[in-house]
């Protein structure tokens, strides 16, 4: 199994098949509009523009389980990000990450990986989200902006930190994209 065997919804509450993705490399981001990350969307963006064209995708799953910080319907999520952020990535249906209603897709993602890389930054923010909102089960989404990079076959290959930002993530998109197995 890998991730191009799953089923999500797209903004518009439309079945896609993430086989329609096959062979690029995948970042899968759970996001929120109203939360002290949401100006990592304009890195995430940055990589977008930087990559697309190499076979790179952003997957964008928002998700209000952290404090309610991506209110609105899809469609008031979309205008927001494309206003304030301009981003032009995939967006797809508000999903849970966590808990009995969680996504299959993102059951599937914890499972395989259920520990996220950071640094030092990145470790302070999830402490301090911690107290806010404890992880009631190991390998949970400890926040919004939870990333995870997947290869052109579909596997896993890291898993980051909330607090990771985006441009620290080049040097393993890069890898990946030269890969050529």
């Amino acid at each position: 199994m890998n991730v191009y065997d799953f089923k999500v919804k797209n903004s518009k509450k439309e079945e896609v098949s993430l086989s329609e993705y096959k062979g690029k490399v995948l970042l899968i981001v759970n996001t929120a509009t109203e939360c002290g990350l949401t100006p990592q969307y304009e890195g995430l963006e940055a990589l977008y523009k930087k990559y697309k064209d190499k076979g790179f995708e952003i997957l964008d799953f928002p998700c209000n389980q952290f404090l309610n910080q991506a209110p609105g319907t899809d469609e008031e999520i979309s205008k927001f990000c494309a206003l304030n952020y301009g981003t032009t990535f995939p967006r797809f249906a508000k999903i849970d990450v966590n808990g009995e209603k969680a996504d299959p897709l993102y059951v599937w993602l914890k499972d395989q990986a259920p520990n996220d890389k950071g640094d030092a930054d990145s470790l302070e923010f999830e402490k301090k989200v911690e107290a806010l909102k404890p992880v009631e089960k190991a390998g949970d989404i400890k926040w919004n902006f939870g990333k995870f990079l997947i290869d052109k076959n579909g596997d896993i290959y890291e898993r980051y930190s909330p607090g990771y930002k985006p441009d620290q993530l080049e040097e393993d998109i890069e890898k990946l994209l030269a890969n050529n197995i």
